[in-house]
């Protein structure tokens, strides 16, 4: 990916769950236009650090690491400290770690909706939080909330991820409200169907429920709710949050995007 025309020179971006799929593709974007990168999530140590070298290398800027668990606010706390510190401060927070699971609401473990509603609704919470105040104080921030199509509606079986998300779509708009006079923006993205690991497993399960292939089972995902039939792409979703971070999204406040290939428009 060449080098934009880094918009974001000089402005550090904490970008949750950012180590593969569509958190590492923000983080690609946002590297591009210049800005520095604190990355966060799990996997491999290995393969975050060879990811992180990478994104160093390619587009000059510094990239951390720091492995919060978002389950647990002060780790998400902690998160937003480490990048104040290692970084020196923090410009852009794009709330993006995600888990998904899949149960009727009879039959939906406890545990999976205290640990679904902590990470994609709770953890975005206190990360806002902690980031607030010195974007205030310089007067310029962008929050950027990574919500879903299941943000603006709902499927079966998905009581927890549909709640979350719903609920950081209102999250959003409250903290545009309480920022509205101020350099700091807050707005969420709505991706539909996104071919990530998260995804993928949702195919996997398909294709082995229904004895289909996996790309029989990817098109089939599709054409039950994307009209395009295409995936959103990490990139697509990469460049609309640098639109969102740039000086021409400065009166875009609250606002829940839509990505979704028709979706939403259904």
């Amino acid at each position: 990916m060449p080098k934009g025309q880094e918009i974001l020179k000089g402005k550090v971006a904490v970008v949750t769950g950012s180590t593969s799929g569509i958190g590492l593709g923000i983080a690609r974007a946002l590297a591009a236009e210049g800005a520095d990168i604190m990355l966060n999530g799990f996997g491999d140590p290995a393969e975050i650090e060879a990811i992180r070298a990478d994104l160093a290398g390619e587009f000059g800027g510094r990239v951390a690491y720091n492995g919060a668990d978002l389950s647990k606010p002060a780790e998400t706390k902690g998160l937003i400290e480490a990048a104040t510190n290692e970084l020196g401060r923090v410009d852009v927070l794009v709330n993006n770690a995600g888990i998904q699971f899949v149960a009727p609401v009879e039959e939906f473990p406890d545990d999976k909706w205290e640990l679904v509603v902590a990470i994609n609704l709770s953890a975005c919470f206190y990360a806002i939080k902690a980031a607030l105040p010195q974007m205030k104080s310089r007067n310029w921030g962008r929050i950027v909330n990574i919500a879903s199509a299941h943000g603006l509606t709902a499927s079966r079986d998905k009581a927890a991820y549909v709640s979350a998300k719903h609920g950081l779509v209102g999250l959003t708009k409250v903290v545009a409200l309480e920022t509205a006079e101020t350099g700091v923006t807050c707005n969420a993205i709505c991706p539909g169907w996104v071919l990530t690991p998260l995804v993928q497993k949702q195919i996997d399960a398909l294709a082995a429920r229904e004895g289909l292939s996996n790309a029989e089972a990817g098109r089939k995902l599709l054409s039950e709710r994307q009209p395009s039939k295409q995936f959103v792409t990490p990139e697509q979703l990469g460049q609309l949050a640098v639109f969102m971070c740039s000086d021409g999204a400065a009166e875009l406040r609250g606002a829940a995007v839509n990505m979704d290939g028709g979706w939403c428009a259904q």
